[in-house]
């Protein structure tokens, strides 16, 4: 009757998987057997990467790859001795290693990954190899306490934007944008307010405010490919000619979301900016004004709330690395 593996399992002492860098990764590697089992070693390797895989529209494959943590440890047997027998039973492998700062957070995107776990390997004479693996998470933090001051004060961009042609012209619309600050975590709200003069001969349709994310992809120290989406949109309607439109500190809600770049890692770039567009009616071009943020994982504090906690906002505990509309494949 042939040995029986009845478990072989990697655990980690912090059951949540989250970790920063610099902190312990620590647990066992736990193996229960049926029968006595000879076996050459133990293998466990630790591996941290980013990869960029994307496909170009000529189907060329662009791939690109950076490690992180490459660590490899035996947790039995040594190079070049004879086999041990394991007795039947429950035997436990403990591990431990630093894990090394400035690692890039986890995340998970349309064309590429910042991923990292375990991998270990159980090696038998006859040559059977048992193998597991087991994802952690990796939280490299943004503290906007310590980032800029700036990013705590309000962000204003204007733009004055004549319509037609410059010997026929129709007027100009003039906008002026506020954002409460520049820096922000998810759960929190961005405070929009603006101005809005139309000073043409031209009706404006609509006026827009959208939260948007930008991921850049990476191979070879060029930009292969780029995803844009509007995570939260603000609209107001229509402005006719000679009237004037004010946004009193419009609430923009910010989802979960991957913190502003993976610092650390150069093969993904994740940016955030706050657009206002101006849409005129006729086929006049769009006004639009681009208002880069900062998004983080730990809010400012204020000197009269020491956790920087606005009643009612919630600020989620873990790191999002699962994005939801991913899935949704009539976007590209």
């Amino acid at each position: 009757m042939p040995r029986k593996l009845l478990k072989f399992l990697i655990l980690f002492d912090n059951t949540s998987l989250l970790y920063f860098p610099g902190q312990f990764l620590s647990g066992r590697v736990l193996i229960e057997l049926q029968d006595d089992t000879p076996a050459l070693g133990l293998h466990f390797h630790v591996v941290g990467e980013g990869v960029v895989r994307v496909r170009t529209p000529r189907q060329e494959r662009v791939y690109d790859k950076e490690n992180y943590i490459d660590f490899r440890m035996r947790l039995l047997g040594e190079p070049g001795q004879g086999p041990s027998v394991l007795s039947p039973g429950i035997h436990s492998f403990p591990f431990k290693l630093g894990l090394p700062l400035g690692l890039p957070s986890t995340f998970l995107g349309k064309h590429g990954w910042v991923q990292y776990y375990c991998k270990t390997a159980l090696r038998e004479p006859n040559g059977l190899t048992h193998k597991n693996q087991q994802v952690f998470i990796v939280m490299n933090p943004i503290d906007l306490n310590l980032e800029p001051a700036i990013l705590g004060e309000t962000f204003r961009c204007e733009v004055e934007h004549k319509f037609g042609v410059s010997c026929v012209g129709s007027g100009a619309v003039i906008c002026k944008v506020t954002l409460d600050r520049g820096g922000y975590v998810p759960g929190e709200s961005i405070g929009v307010s603006a101005s809005v003069s139309n000073r043409s001969r031209l009706t404006i349709k609509s006026t827009k405010a959208a939260l948007t994310e930008t991921i850049t992809y990476m191979a070879r120290g060029k930009a292969v490919q780029t995803e844009k989406r509007e995570l939260a949109v603000l609209t107001r309607g229509k402005i006719r000619p000679g009237e004037k439109d004010e946004w009193d500190n419009e609430q923009l809600y910010i989802l979960p979301l991957p913190p502003t770049n993976l610092r650390g890692c150069h093969l993904i770039r994740i940016n955030y900016d706050v657009f206002f567009i101006v849409e005129p009616s006729g086929l006049q071009k769009e006004v639009k004004l681009q208002l880069p943020i900062i998004m983080a994982t730990y809010p400012l504090r204020s000197a009269d709330d020491e956790n920087g906690n606005k009643s009612g906002t919630h600020y989620p505990s873990t790191l999002p690395i699962f994005r939801p509309w991913l899935e949704d494949k009539s976007q590209d």
